[in-house]
């Protein structure tokens, strides 16, 4: 077995006209892909893929899923035709203590992965399994699910969650040039601050963060996965912040690298 272990990533995905549209955050991963030591395999848990239980992709030729609508027929172009790892879905599987369903026909790649990994490694040479967020867990349930993936790191493994620590949809506002709502700024802040301290019960109890929590997670799925890579973090390990900053009013962008 390797000595590296791989680090551990969480990317604020944002809008998946970011594929087309390149900016700030989009070079952040790009400059990320290039830093980190190319792994193995790509485990991804994606705010997209919301199930009942937990679900692995075990097919070996992932299709490129565009689970959106109302973009250009230009996105709805975009392929990211890596492979898939069936042996990593089933190591995954052995990992794991509770009941995990192998998919292995109708899911694939959704915009939450492929909308990032097409910055981080651009030639879809890296191959991708993700991993469901099952919906009827609770926050400390997802952290504590996330850390029977710990060996994965000394096996060359990069787990990655796509999502976003601040998203409202409802009161989105699609400018580029938007200003952040007061409230978003706040609970960003706090969640940044909180992870930068190592403090990761107030992070879990988000719910106890007031009115600026409430309005930043109305649904938690693309919150959920930030936490994965949190229950992973090691006592040695240090959280970098790779690009932050909150778009179009109420979407933050906050991407982190512990390692």
């Amino acid at each position: 077995m390797s000595q590296y272990r791989q680090p551990t990533v969480f990317i604020g995905h944002g809008s998946p006209m970011y594929a087309l549209k390149p900016n700030r955050h989009t070079a952040a991963w790009a400059s990320l892909g290039k830093r980190l030591q190319k792994p193995d395999a790509i485990l991804v848990i994606s705010a997209h893929w919301l199930t009942r239980g937990t679900w692995l992709t075990a097919m070996p030729k992932p299709k490129t899923i565009h689970d959106f609508s109302g973009f250009p027929e230009a996105l709805l172009d975009i392929q990211y035709p890596a492979p898939g790892s069936p042996a990593l879905a089933y190591r995954v599987r052995d990992l794991m203590s509770q009941a995990v369903v192998l998919e292995e026909h109708e899911w694939g790649i959704d915009h939450g992965a492929w909308s990032v990994l097409h910055y981080l490694y651009p030639r879809a040479d890296v191959p991708v399994v993700q991993l469901s967020l099952d919906g009827s867990l609770s926050a400390e349930e997802h952290y504590t699910l996330a850390k029977q993936l710990a060996p994965l790191r000394d096996e060359n493994i990069l787990i990655l969650g796509s999502g976003n620590i601040v998203h409202n949809l409802r009161l989105i506002e699609w400018d580029a040039d938007a200003v952040p709502l007061p409230w978003a700024i706040e609970f960003n802040q706090f969640f940044t601050s909180q992870i930068l301290a190592k403090q990761h019960p107030p992070v879990l109890e988000w719910q106890r963060a007031g009115h600026a929590a409430r309005l930043s997670i109305p649904t938690p799925e693309h919150y959920w996965p930030a936490l994965y890579p949190l229950a992973l973090q090691r006592e040695d390990e240090q959280l970098e912040i790779i690009t932050n900053g909150i778009e179009m009013g109420s979407i933050s962008m906050l991407s982190f690298l512990i390692h």
